[in-house]
């Protein structure tokens, strides 16, 4: 009876601890990929992406609405490459450089030199992520790509998302060359595919007047001093220029995006962390992202809203396929700067969470699982003999939530989504510029 007893609360035990969600400083220590915030490279289809839930019956796909983010990309300044390589060597000239400090110097190098002339570029994993999402779009709703379905395809200026875009908008026509393909960057939609917040009176000020917290965060959480002690002989003799947190965030944001290239597959720069600090710099940055994009209280709860013209779009190009009974998609290329107020808007999941206790924020909101280059929004919509539309909106290509009821999840009715959404909209109209 005993050994019976015993059995039974291991069982138990074990049930409980499957149960419990998984630490954000585990999922770290699993993958420190994910400790590089937006420069985390999109994880699909290398994590296994679940399966889709098929349509109620009677319901096809017929038109899909879409924005995504460009793919993984080269930082975006030649400085944050630069500035660690420059300090290092002026350790160096001075003997004050160890011999794993030589070793991080010579990495940096050869990184340094290989971004030259590709800030902010494209690299060849962005062109291959962008190439598996839209095989995979395909793949699951070939009906939305069948004869000559129209793909209208718009990005914002940068070269890296024209190239993303174009590298998704080749394996549409190969996967049907019946397609009618419209592609195009201009200016003239930047106001919803981009940059339409850069002149944002709802946020920009709220924005600015809250970086003070995130920075506060970081001078109080950030001790650089045992990662310094393993690259120079003497920390002490560090000149006032090369600040120890700040180079160790440099080298550490170096590391994470090395995960975006090929050409630095075997380099591991992460080995100079402990799995202690590689956790507190990221929480420190998904603070920084929660407080700049997203549904902050500290920022008034106005982050959502600079895509306000974006959702509009949305709604307008959805009501639109609905009306002609036309079958494609409307495809949009931008940055993780619009994908994250986006998802808020939308209230997808759990991205809207607002929360007062930042010291918390992790345990709930993780920015890794939310905007990793190439992240995604589709909202594919559906249609039966009657005309009557049903919606599911994936997030990196994961079936998501959305705050109405259904009794048919992950499926939600256009009529009760477009009216909910047109009526958050308005409730801008009386904030206080």
């Amino acid at each position: 009876m005993r050994k019976v007893f015993i059995f039974f609360i291991m069982c138990v035990a074990t049930m409980v601890a499957i149960a419990q969600p998984e630490l954000a400083q585990q999922q770290l220590a699993a993958n420190h990929n994910r400790s590089a915030s937006n420069h985390y490279a999109y994880p699909y289809p290398s994590e296994s992406l679940p399966k889709l839930t098929p349509a109620p019956d009677g319901y096809t796909p017929f038109f899909i609405n879409h924005y995504g983010r460009h793919g993984s990309r080269w930082l975006t300044k030649q400085s944050s490459y630069d500035n660690p390589v420059e300090a290092l060597e002026t350790f160096k000239k001075e003997g004050n450089l160890t011999k794993q400090g030589e070793i991080l110097l010579n990495n940096l190098r050869k990184v340094a030199i290989e971004a030259k002339g590709r800030v902010g570029d494209l690299s060849d994993i962005g062109a291959e992520q962008h190439q598996g999402i839209a095989q995979r779009m395909c793949d699951n709703f070939p009906e939305v790509f069948d004869g000559d379905a129209t793909i209208d395809a718009r990005s914002t200026v940068w070269i890296r998302c024209i190239l993303s875009m174009g590298n998704e908008t080749q394996i549409f026509k190969s996967y049907n060359p019946e397609l009618k393909i419209f592609t195009d960057a201009s200016y003239h939609d930047m106001y919803y595919t981009g940059w339409g917040y850069g002149e944002d009176t709802l946020a920009n000020p709220q924005r600015k007047a809250i970086r003070h917290i995130s920075d506060s965060i970081f001078n109080v959480s950030i001790n650089a001093s045992r990662f310094m002690s393993q690259i120079v002989r003497n920390p002490s003799a560090i000149s006032g220029k090369f600040k120890s947190a700040k180079f160790m965030e440099a080298v550490f944001d170096i590391a994470g995006s090395l995960q975006n290239h090929h050409a630095f597959d075997g380099m591991n720069l992460f080995q100079y962390f402990t799995d202690e600090e590689i956790f507190e710099l990221w929480r420190v940055k998904n603070i920084y992202w929660y407080l700049q994009w997203a549904n902050s209280p500290q920022g008034g709860n106005r982050m959502p809203f600079i895509e306000r013209a974006l959702l509009t779009n949305m709604i307008e190009t959805a009501d639109n396929a609905i009306a002609q009974g036309k079958r494609g998609a409307t495809l949009r290329f931008g940055h993780e700067t619009c994908v994250l107020p986006l998802a808020c808007l939308l209230e997808l999941d759990n991205v809207n969470y607002s929360c007062n206790d930042l010291n918390t924020l992790h345990e709930t909101w993780r920015n890794y699982e939310i905007f990793p280059m190439g992240c995604n929004i589709q909202m594919v919509f559906y249609r039966n003999i009657s005309n009557d539309i049903l919606v599911k909106v994936l997030l990196n290509e994961h079936e998501a939530t959305l705050p109405f009821h259904t009794d048919i999840f992950p499926y939600y009715r256009w009529n009760d989504i477009k009216p909910y959404y047109q009526q958050k909209l308005k409730t801008i109209i009386n904030w206080p510029k």
